[in-house]
């Protein structure tokens, strides 16, 4: 090939590393945000559940190599540099097999990890304690969530009279967060006690608080968060293999240039 395909390919690549590299930037912002994020239903899942932290420190790692191999992909492409290439070709093919068998896992755990979100708000509200100082992030999450989401429980309100404070006080009080009372708009936590008691006591019917339980929003919140990530994801790849194809072919016109500079004897 000539030096005119020669410089196209090079720029090209170049140029595709530098999307490359924003690319990574964006997977690694997801998972300091996973990480970080201490206000919605994020917190529940990794505070509770130690793979979606492992998969956020995946997300993590994925786009700080992923920022790497665009910054040598650069390198390599500017000054045709035939090992760096070399390197970022396999780094490359190794990013994507990774991403691709990631994919496959989440995928096919999905019911396994409804089922696990299940469990363990199950768990909060039955323990849910609003003087209780160690799980406060944890109960302040799912308080949003209920609160955003104009829902009360996983499946229904009716999950809250399992709660020992509430059992205690025979029902006679409520989930704030649950409420669908303009009195109790500026409350966002805690317990809210009924006006009127039936005979002292009452059930979750008694409640001015959403029926509805939180299931399907929170599946709709995670499809929506979980789609980007994807999408994102896949455009990574879609970007590695075109980088992939692109520096091998690289690599090729170089090999092939340096021979035609060998003078004959």
């Amino acid at each position: 090939m000539g030096s005119g395909c020669l410089k196209v390919t090079k720029y090209f690549l170049f140029l595709f590393n530098l999307l490359f590299l924003i690319l990574g930037a964006v997977i690694l912002g997801f998972g300091i945000w996973i990480l970080a994020d201490k206000t919605s239903f994020i917190s529940v899942l990794q505070t509770s559940s130690p793979s979606v932290r492992t998969g956020a420190y995946i997300l993590v790692g994925v786009g700080s190599l992923t920022m790497l191999m665009g910054f040598l992909g650069c390198l390599g492409a500017v000054n045709e540099i035939r090992c760096l290439l070399g390197l970022y070709f396999t780094c490359l093919m190794v990013i994507l097999i990774t991403q691709v068998a990631a994919g496959l896992v989440i995928y096919f755990q999905q019911e396994e990890l409804k089922g696990e979100l299940s469990r363990i708000v199950e768990k909060l509200i039955e323990d849910y304690d609003p003087v209780n100082g160690e799980d406060k992030n944890l109960q302040d999450a799912w308080d949003y969530v209920q609160k955003q989401l104009t829902c009360c429980g996983w499946n229904g309100a009716e999950e809250w009279e399992k709660n020992n404070i509430l059992i205690n006080r025979s029902l006679t009080a409520y989930p704030c967060s649950c409420s669908n009372s303009s009195k109790d708009a500026e409350e966002n936590t805690g317990f809210c006690s009924l006006d009127v008691g039936v005979n002292g006591t009452a059930t979750y019917a008694d409640w001015p608080v959403h029926k509805q339980g939180c299931v399907d929003g929170v599946q709709d919140w995670l499809k929506d968060n979980l789609g980007i990530i994807l999408g994102v994801c896949t455009g990574v790849a879609v970007v590695e293999l075109l980088g992939m194809i692109l520096s091998i072919s690289l690599c090729k016109n170089i090999h092939s240039e340096d021979y035609t500079k060998v003078p004959k004897s």
